[in-house]
Order: structure tokens, then C-alpha cells, then sequence
């Protein structure tokens, strides 16, 4: 089969190879990709690859067979997925415990952009309840960031929306966000949770803008800098937290299957907006990663498998 891995000589670091086929264990389903898409921390990672590296976390497509042991959805099932790396093919072998039923309403590209970004904003806001509360979102345009604003917002928050530049924040008021600023301010009023991605300044600053027993949460470092502050100015918050967050650590649940879902539904009934900005044949792969890399991207980059 084809698929898209690693390469040091390529541009972008990734061409198209055959590779072998996939050989599912009992548990898992040998799912026919039709969309994937691509994430941030993919897109890091590939520079500094070895050569044949296999990436991919997201896809949408068909079961081809059905799991050995019985378990997960039967041939023929149109589904949504995580895998721990090698999506970006014509087929996956995906463990039955991260694949779940797709509405027929819903798009397999708007599908494959829904796991990781999607299951991240979703498990980070379960961390503390947003009702009623201040919540500040940096990286609002990416899409962690996106999911992140409709998600607490649909949750009772009030919603302020961080952004680069005021070409991409367009959109996050429409999708709930009651604020849109440029870049954060150390004037700015306090908030009850903070969903970080950005790092360095970023961070810093964040540190003195949480409630005292507010929460930061930290899930990237987008901005690839260290992050230097004055912990007297963290002291004065009183119980306020700094948590990192990361969807593959060992203390997250293996278990997918309800979260995609439950996006799954949202999005099918237009309760999420699934915000695709670039949607390409996979063939054409190398200018989705440019674009991606230059930060023309606001919300998901989605390749088509045909």
C-alpha cells in the first residue's frame, strides 16, 4: 500500500512510499482510510525523524475487517479514529478501544479532524468545570483552540479568545467566544482557567493572570521558546495550578471510543463546528504541511485519500 512518511532529503520531510500492508492484532480493525489530518505536533516531529518514520494520529474511513476477538464495529462501518501513528496510508490496522460509528451526516473530512484536537479540548475542560466561569484560550485559532472556544462556551463560560493577528481570529465570535484580543497583556483582568499552547511569554504571562485556585492548563509550547518568570508574581495567586496536559500520557484514559462519539454526534448535528481551512488530495500533501508550517492554516488541515 501507499503511504506518507518520513524524509530528511524531501521537501517538507515527507514523500510517498510503499509500504507493507497492515497485520491487525485480535483487538484490532483494519480500517480503508479516506481523510486524515494534521496536526501541529506531527509537523514538528517529522524534521527530526528518522528516515521511513511512519506518522498520521487522526482518520476517518471504512472498515475493511472487522476485529478477530469480536470487539468494535463490524466491516462496512463508515468510522472515526486515533492511532498512534501511521494514519497518513491507504490502510490502518486501529485498536477497537479508539474507533467509533460515524453518523452518515458527517463528512469523513470533517471526521478526521475531530480526534486529537477534538478529544484534547474536550478532556481539558473536564478537568475543572467551566460553568460560570472566566476561561482565556491561547492558540484560539488552531484547532485544539477552536474546540477548546465552542466547547466551554457550550459549557457556561465566558470566553476570551488569544490569537496571533487579527486576520486569524476571524470566526471565534461566531463560534462563542465573547473576546478576541492580539496577544495577552499582563493588564488584563484575571480568569478562572487558562488553557495554554503557546509557551514562553505566553506562559509567563498566564502565570500572572490566573484567579487565586484558578487553573492553568498547559498543552503546548507552539512558540518553541523557555518560559522565564518571577515566582513571586505566581505566589500572591493562592492555590492557583499549573497542570500539564498531554492526550498520550499514561495517566489518560486508552479508552476513545465515548469521546469520539460524543464529537461525532455534536458535529453531525451542527452543535460543533468541525472549521476545515484546507482540505487537499493526499498527493498534494507537501503544500498542506507548508501552509500548515507558515501558520496559513485557522482550524484543520485535512488530505483526502482517494
Amino acid at each position: 500500500m501507499r503511504a506518507l512518511v518520513a524524509s530528511s532529503a524531501a521537501p517538507e520531510h515527507i514523500e510517498m512510499r510503499t509500504v507493507p500492508d497492515p497485520s491487525p492484532a485480535p483487538n484490532e480493525a483494519l480500517v480503508r482510510v479516506h481523510a486524515v489530518s494534521i496536526n501541529r505536533g506531527e509537523l514538528h516531529r517529522l524534521s527530526q525523524a528518522e528516515d521511513g518514520t511512519r506518522f498520521g494520529w487522526d482518520l476517518a474511513g471504512t472498515v475493511e475487517r472487522a476485529a478477530a476477538d469480536g470487539s468494535g464495529p463490524a466491516e462496512g462501518t463508515r468510522v472515526v479514529c486515533f492511532i498512534r501513528g501511521g494514519a497518513w496510508a491507504e490502510y490502518a490496522a486501529v485498536p477497537t478501544l479508539r474507533v467509533a460509528p460515524l453518523p452518515e451526516s458527517l463528512s469523513f473530512e470533517a471526521a478526521a479532524a475531530l480526534p486529537v484536537a477534538g478529544v484534547t479540548a474536550l478532556r481539558m475542560l473536564r478537568i475543572d468545570s467551566v460553568l460560570g466561569k472566566r476561561v482565556l484560550v491561547t492558540g484560539a485559532a488552531g484547532g485544539v483552540g477552536r474546540f477548546a472556544v465552542q466547547l466551554a462556551t457550550q459549557g457556561g463560560a465566558h470566553v476570551t479568545a488569544v490569537v496571533g493577528s487579527e486576520r486569524r481570529g476571524r470566526g471565534l465570535r461566531e463560534l462563542g467566544a465573547e473576546e478576541v484580543i492580539v496577544a495577552l497583556d499582563p493588564s488584563l483582568e484575571s480568569y478562572d482557567i487558562i488553557l495554554e499552547s503557546v509557551g514562553g511569554a505566553s506562559l509567563a504571562t498566564a502565570l500572572g493572570l490566573v484567579r487565586p485556585g484558578g487553573l492553568i492548563v498547559s498543552f503546548g509550547n507552539s512558540s518553541r521558546e523557555e518560559t522565564t518568570f518571577m515566582i513571586n508574581t505566581f505566589y500572591v495567586r493562592h492555590g492557583a495550578r499549573l497542570q500539564g496536559f498531554l492526550l498520550l500520557a499514561p495517566n489518560q484514559p486508552p479508552d476513545f471510543r465515548d469521546d469520539l462519539g460524543y464529537l461525532a454526534e455534536l458535529a453531525a448535528n451542527d452543535t460543533l463546528q468541525v472549521e476545515l481551512d484546507l482540505v487537499i488530495d493526499w498527493n498534494d500533501a507537501r503544500s498542506a504541511f507548508a501552509a500548515l508550517r507558515e501558520r496559513r492554516v485557522h482550524g484543520k488541515a485535512v488530505l483526502r485519500i482517494e
